[in-house]
C-alpha cells in the first residue's frame, strides 16, 4: 500500500513537470539569465581599442585565466580578490579614462557585477562592460 502511494505520487510529479521542462527546453535559448546592462553602459572591441591609452582594460575573471592570457595592460580585479585588487586598480585609474570590464564571454556575469561595484562602491564614471568578452577580443584580435 505505501509504495503503491509513494509510486503513485512520483508519476503524479513527473507528470506536472512535463510542461514546464518542455518549455524549458523550447525557451532555452530565448530568456536571458544575466543581469541586464543598459546599452549606453556595453561597448564594442573595436570602441574600445578607439579609445587606445584612455581605456584601462579590467579582467574580471579568475586569477588563473588572467595569469594564462589576458588582454596586453589588462588589469585583474575580480570578486574573489575584490578588496585586495581594488586598491591596485585604483592607483593606475584617473578621471579621464574610460574602464572597460571583461570576462570570459558574453554570457559570463563576472564583468557585469565588477563593472556594478566599480560604478556603486567606488562610484565611478565611465565604467563599461565589454560585449562578447574575452571571446569577442580573441576573435577580433
Amino acid at each position: 500500500m505505501k509504495s503503491s502511494l509513494v509510486r503513485q505520487t512520483l508519476i503524479l510529479v513527473a507528470l506536472a513537470s512535463l510542461p514546464g521542462i518542455g518549455q524549458a527546453l523550447y525557451f532555452r535559448d530565448k530568456v536571458s539569465w544575466q543581469s541586464p546592462v543598459p546599452a549606453s553602459e556595453m561597448v564594442t572591441v573595436a570602441q574600445a581599442r578607439a579609445w587606445g591609452g584612455n581605456a584601462i582594460w579590467v579582467d574580471a575573471r579568475p586569477d588563473v585565466e588572467f595569469e594564462r592570457e589576458h588582454i596586453p595592460g589588462a588589469v585583474l580585479l575580480n570578486e574573489d580578490r575584490w578588496n585586495e585588487l581594488l586598491p591596485r586598480f585604483l592607483a593606475t585609474w584617473s578621471p579621464e579614462k574610460r574602464v572597460v570590464v571583461y570576462c570570459s564571454s558574453q554570457s559570463c556575469n563576472a564583468s557585469r557585477e565588477v563593472a556594478r561595484r566599480l560604478r556603486d562602491e567606488a562610484q565611478l564614471k565611465n565604467v563599461f562592460v565589454l560585449q562578447g568578452g574575452w571571446e569577442e577580443w580573441l576573435k577580433k584580435k
